[in-house]
């Protein structure tokens, strides 16, 4: 039986890092969800759909090449044989992948993938609905959040470090809006779990965060 660790969190906080670094000390395998969903968004964009045309973007979606590679361990998307793993970082696909992850056939699309994934491995899964509709019965469910102001500096640092200009005012509305939108939405809205554990990141590094949840997942898998 494979070992599940699912991070649900708000956009921003940091999940993705942590995560990553969490499945290297664990030995699992890393799976950022949430890169999915940029694939999907990038793959309407390079087409020009609109994200509002639940139609379009559905059978883009059930149509579209996507496949995950682990380079040195490392996650990396493709999209028709494409590395796509920096373009998805824009924010124009992170606001294209908020506006076409509320449809239904794009979350059952990449449930399914999701679901597959931690049949195949051990796996730390972060993403929005993992705790609570993908993966339930998870051995060990964590809740990230962090204040929005945090989140928007981490974001505004994450892109000066990578040569992108921004404006840290607008991050910070485009993440309090991503905060409004995803916990709103009809379709596998944010929550956490009921049996989540919250961590508030906002003044915690990647190792102590590491630290913390593997002394969660320890002491889960000794107490059964």
């Amino acid at each position: 039986m494979n070992q599940v660790i699912t991070i649900g969190r708000e956009f921003g906080s940091g999940g993705r890092e942590f995560g990553h670094k969490l499945a290297q000390e664990l030995g699992f395998v890393y799976i950022d969800t949430g890169a999915m969903y940029r694939t999907l968004a990038l793959a309407c964009l390079k087409k020009g759909i609109d994200t509002d045309d639940e139609n379009a973007v559905s059978e883009a979606a059930q149509s579209a090449a996507l496949d995950i590679r682990y380079i040195d361990g490392v996650q990396h998307m493709y999209l028709d044989e494409e590395d796509v793993s920096i373009q998805i970082r824009t924010e124009q696909v992170s606001k294209a992948a908020s506006d076409t992850s509320k449809y239904q056939q794009v979350r059952e699309r990449l449930v399914d993938l999701q679901r597959e994934l931690s049949q195949k491995y051990d796996v730390v899964m972060d993403g929005r609905d993992i705790g609570t509709v993908v993966l339930p019965d998870a051995d060990l469910k964590v809740f990230m959040t962090a204040s929005a102001q945090v989140r928007a500096q981490r974001r505004y640092k994450e892109y000066l470090e990578k040569g992108i200009e921004a404006d840290l005012g607008q991050i910070l509305k485009d993440i309090e809006e991503r905060d409004y939108n995803d916990s709103h939405r009809e379709n596998s809205p944010l929550v956490q779990a009921e049996d989540a554990v919250l961590l508030d990141t906002s003044y915690m590094n990647i190792d102590e965060v590491t630290r913390k949840i593997t002394e969660l997942f320890n002491a889960k898998a000794g107490s059964e």
